[in-house]
């Protein structure tokens, strides 16, 4: 097998080994290579940059969210304690960086302040959706770059829910049902029963059992632990079975025996968080954590923000395949949709381009019946004022005859009067001279 793989050409030499559409030939190595070593190098590389891990925590407000996630991850986070005042459901985001020997851990807990505060908690859900879908668009956006950076993208998707059940002992809220059934799609989905020790074992084990029927009853998928793996295979299955964990949270340590110890002291007994038969907390930690983490995040990856990333471009019009069921690549898609968009574009361009003419004309006839009516007015005004002006000649001649005819009369009577005037004194002149001569 040496001597025909060496003879020749390398390159006929690599086709003989490999041809296309014949699969791969087992060929053994006459020495070390090395790339045995590219596990090491895959974990060195990972370990370089660091992991991230995003978890919601859903749950009613004083079910002990904070607390257990102090504990699960054996630190204090910051932050504000919630009331039970809020007028609707806000999403607090917080991230911290934390390190355990030569790993580092970017953690992002995101908890939902004021659900199942509000006397109506139909739309409760809604901004738990939208924030989910939220960092699945922020993610496709930055993966649909021309020049992506998705190697130092902070990654928010969120790749665990712990849903926090009230300890209540009867059945699951209608809240809770409502709300997981619209997550189970979007986020892997980890029931919990937060304060376990408020009710007794045999409760516990019968509110276990109700809970899970519930949900099967309801269709609601939660995360099951991975079983494909021989390593992780026993333990998962058996953890599977522990669905819902009942856990208790406390940062308080107690002295028990000669340990400090994680626990909550009662009038009536000390409940130690890491003792498996006071609760499931360990179990929770152990799957969450140290078995399944990595899981979680290639679910996220490759079931949920598939789901999303897929209906997404459904939507925006990319499909793998055409109408015959043939490959359709993206180019052929983009161009479909190119030439699709170009052609509504000119469509609407035609529709405007005659809504603009039939507006101009309608314009146009608009201009022309008020400059029709402004041509009438005018017109009608300039005979108003004809009219006008010539009552107001009449009326002139009129007066000028009369004062014409007042002047006459004036001359005449001044003539009378200068020739009465002109009579009466010729007239005393004479009695006068008459009356000198009498004497």
């Amino acid at each position: 097998m040496e001597a025909e793989a060496n003879s020749g050409s390398p390159e006929d030499s690599w086709a003989r080994i490999q041809r296309p559409g014949e699969g791969c030939r087992t060929v053994p190595l006459a020495g070390h290579v090395g790339f045995d070593s590219l596990p090491d190098q895959l974990v060195n590389k990972s370990v370089s940059q660091g992991f991230c891990f995003n978890i919601l925590c859903v749950g009613e407000t004083g079910l002990g969210k904070s607390t257990l996630m102090d504990t699960l991850f054996n630190t204090k986070f910051e932050g504000e304690p919630a009331t039970h005042t809020q007028p609707g459901v806000q999403l607090r985001s917080n991230t911290y960086d934390l390190q355990e020997s030569n790993v580092g851990l970017k953690l992002t807990i995101v908890s939902t302040v004021g659900f199942g505060d509000q006397i109506n908690k139909e739309d409760s859900y809604k901004p738990i959706v939208e924030f989910i879908d939220a960092q699945f668009e922020a993610y496709l956006q930055e993966e649909l770059k021309i020049r992506r950076v998705l190697h130092t993208y902070h990654d928010s998707r969120i790749h665990a829910c712990l849903y926090f059940i009230a300890p209540t002992g009867h059945s699951l809220k209608s809240l809770d049902l409502v709300t997981m059934k619209k997550l189970d799609s979007k986020v892997n989905i980890i029931p919990i029963i937060a304060k376990s020790d408020a009710i007794s074992k045999s409760e516990l084990t019968k509110f276990k059992i109700k809970i899970t029927s519930e949900l099967v009853s309801n269709g609601v998928q939660i995360y099951q632990f991975p079983t494909d793996d021989e390593s992780v295979a026993e333990i998962n299955g058996t953890m599977n079975a522990h669905l819902p964990f009942a856990v208790i949270g406390s940062t308080e340590e107690l002295k028990i025996g000669n340990k400090m110890m994680k626990a909550r002291q009662y009038p009536w007994g000390t409940v130690q968080v890491e003792n498996e038969a006071h609760c499931d907390f360990v179990k929770l930690r152990e799957m969450l954590i140290r078995v399944n983490m990595e899981d979680l995040r290639e679910q996220t990856h490759s079931r949920h923000y598939e789901l999303y990333r897929r209906c997404k471009l459904e939507e925006m019009g990319f499909k793998d395949t055409d109408p015959d069921s043939k490959p359709f690549s993206l180019q052929e898609t983009y161009e479909a949709k190119r030439n699709e968009f170009l052609g509504e574009l000119q469509k609407k361009e035609e529709e405007m381009r005659q809504m603009f003419v039939q507006r101009v004309k309608e314009k146009e006839a608009e201009l022309k019946e008020a400059e029709k009516e402004l041509h009438e007015k005018f017109d009608r005004l300039k005979k108003l004022h004809q009219d006008e002006k010539k009552k107001l000649e009449d009326k002139k001649k009129s007066l000028d005859d009369e004062v014409n005819a007042f002047k006459q009369r004036k001359t005449a009577a001044e003539l009378l009067q200068s020739q009465g005037s002109q009579a009466g004194g010729s007239q005393t002149l004479k009695r006068d001279k008459e009356k000198k001569n009498f004497f």
